[in-house]
């Protein structure tokens, strides 16, 4: 039976996470590690400076109390897993909200693939897109995301995983029930603002809450990029490589420095 390690970015009580668990009993044994509270926007961050410590909820299910989502996958191979018997697949979400563009960078959903893939374990980042806001998704909202990931990973396992090393897959379901298709993008150009609120507590001090920027991007002409694929009402599927090199930049930048002007 093939092995699968499910976490997510929202928090071991989420919706999202319940739906992943539900869509891929059928496909295999599921062991669930996931943060004690939500962990939004923590990007590949591991904990350091505290001690971490996996909380049974359930048979293979565990809360990693006050841990990120990269720190669930990184104990996870080391602590439940033998490196001889490592998940066949990470699968990260049903992320509550989209994950394209450079919002990639931010996303916990998307760096607990990115630890898979850092520890040779083939993984996906899946999000469920909202309407307006994140009280739009009920429970029956992530219907296509089910089906979506059911098919996605009983493709793969009855083939291959379609990536080499230290990649992954970012997938993004449309907040629609209706199933118009794939479509193969490459990651957006997101436009952000600057959505922090000023507010003071009972005794005057002032803080800062930081929102989230509406979603909005650069149209490209193609409109092969994530968010056009969304906006169009199709599932986008992102090959995501953890190499950030601008290796079309690299000439450029050697003539540069050895330029003395």
């Amino acid at each position: 039976m093939k092995r699968i390690l499910i976490t997510n970015d929202d928090g071991f009580e989420s919706e999202g996470l319940k739906a992943l668990s539900e869509a891929l009993k059928p496909l295999g044994h599921i062991t669930i590690v996931a943060p004690s509270s939500e962990k939004s926007a923590c990007g590949h961050s591991l904990t350091l400076t505290r001690p971490l410590r996996f909380i049974t909820i359930d048979d293979d299910f565990f809360k990693l109390d006050d841990g990120t989502p990269s720190d669930c996958i990184y104990l996870s191979m080391n602590a439940l897993f033998k490196q001889d018997s490592l998940p066949d697949l990470v699968v990260s979400g049903i992320n509550k909200g989209s994950n394209m563009g450079e919002d990639i960078t931010y996303s916990g959903t998307a760096s607990a693939a990115m630890e898979a893939v850092l520890q040779g374990v083939p993984a996906i980042a899946i999000s469920q897109v909202y309407d307006k806001s994140p009280s739009s998704l009920t429970k029956q909202s992530y219907g296509l995301a089910k089906k979506v990931i059911y098919d996605i990973v009983k493709k793969i396992f009855e083939g291959n995983f379609p990536l080499g090393e230290r990649k992954f897959l970012n997938i993004n379901v449309p907040f629609t029930q209706e199933f118009k298709g794939y479509q193969i993008t490459k990651a957006g150009y997101r436009v952000y603002g600057n959505d922090a609120h000023l507010h003071r507590n009972p005794r005057g001090e002032e803080y800062y809450w930081l929102g989230t920027h509406a979603l909005r991007h650069k149209e490209n002409p193609t409109k092969d990029c994530d968010l056009s694929a969304i906006a169009d009402g199709f599932v986008s599927i992102t090959p995501i490589k953890l190499d950030m090199s601008s290796y079309e930049d690299m000439e450029k930048l050697s003539k540069w420095v050895k330029n003395d002007g």
